[in-house]
């Protein structure tokens, strides 16, 4: 019976167009090309407009050039280094992006289901993002140090921090603007909440929930440089930023080349992001699709 009614309530779904798919994939591509293009003239424009020196601003070319030189003399590459640093820092930003999605897709399942718990917990989640990261990492690492947790997992908490807000808002969005003529077919069939809940809101949600989680990965990566840096961690991308800092006067390209393997790593992880929805969700909401 509730079969019927999940066909009833999804006539009105419109389907992906996969050549649409394509075009937009491509248009991406090509946009994402012009604006590296437009960064490198930026950037290097900049230096011979100004008389910008190599110690403050190092070519673009010399940043790239250092992932292919040593980082010490007789040493591994510096990007060898920095994509070792770079999985290490994943791993922690993973960790803390499945928790920071749990957790915000659980509070948007119990806001969706109580008015009383949204409107009286809502602010408190909101308040939650309010408080500066690096105000909070400290605490997190040296609290959670305490009671012998791994370094890498308060590291992966602080990720979590930054991830479950924005699941939660869209999660929330998504479970709420389900059809209501839908919501009353189930009613009339004596849909129980569990089955209303499984079968009709989170299929419609999946869009809004994959756009916080594009938000989420990147966020999490943020989170676990920022907490590798009161952790005193030294294997991720955090110590690496820092390891470099102290030498930017001699070597600028090796701190350049750590913040782009960084950026680097978060649109890989939206991409992989992008390649899930693009696997899992077969449709898009109006709202979502003029955006």
């Amino acid at each position: 019976m509730v079969d019927a009614v999940i066909s009833a309530a999804n006539i009105e779904k419109p389907t992906r167009n996969p050549a649409r798919g394509n075009s937009r994939g491509m248009r991406t591509a090509l946009t994402f090309g012009a604006i590296l293009l437009g960064l490198f003239v930026i950037w290097e424009g900049a230096k011979l407009l100004f008389n910008i020196p190599e110690y403050t601003l190092p070519h673009t070319w010399d940043i790239v050039g250092s992932l292919f030189q040593p980082a010490r003399t007789n040493g591994p590459l510096l990007g060898e280094i920095l994509v070792k640093a770079a999985l290490f820092t994943w791993g922690e930003a993973a960790l803390g992006f499945t928790l920071g999605s749990v957790v915000g897709f659980g509070l948007a399942v119990i806001f969706a289901q109580s008015g009383l718990l949204q409107r009286g917990l809502m602010p408190f989640v909101v308040a939650s993002q309010t408080v500066p990261i690096l105000a909070v990492a400290p605490m997190i690492v040296i609290g959670l140090s305490n009671l012998g947790t791994a370094r890498w997992v308060s590291v992966s908490i602080i990720a979590a921090y930054l991830s479950f807000f924005p699941v939660t808002l869209n999660a929330l969005r998504g479970l709420t603007s389900a059809n209501p003529l839908a919501q009353e077919l189930f009613n009339s069939y004596a849909a129980k909440r569990r089955q209303m809940l499984w079968k009709l809101n989170i299929p419609h949600a999946l869009p809004y929930i994959f756009t916080a989680l594009k938000v989420s990965a990147t966020a999490s990566i943020v989170g676990a440089i920022i907490g590798e840096l009161p952790s005193g961690i030294q294997d991720g991308l955090g110590g690496a930023i820092l390891n470099f800092n102290q030498y930017y006067n001699s070597a600028p390209p090796r701190l350049w080349a750590t913040i782009l393997i960084a950026s680097a790593l978060g649109i890989l992880c939206y991409a992989l992001v992008v390649l899930a929805e693009r696997i899992i969700v077969r449709w898009t909401p109006p709202d979502l699709a003029q955006a």
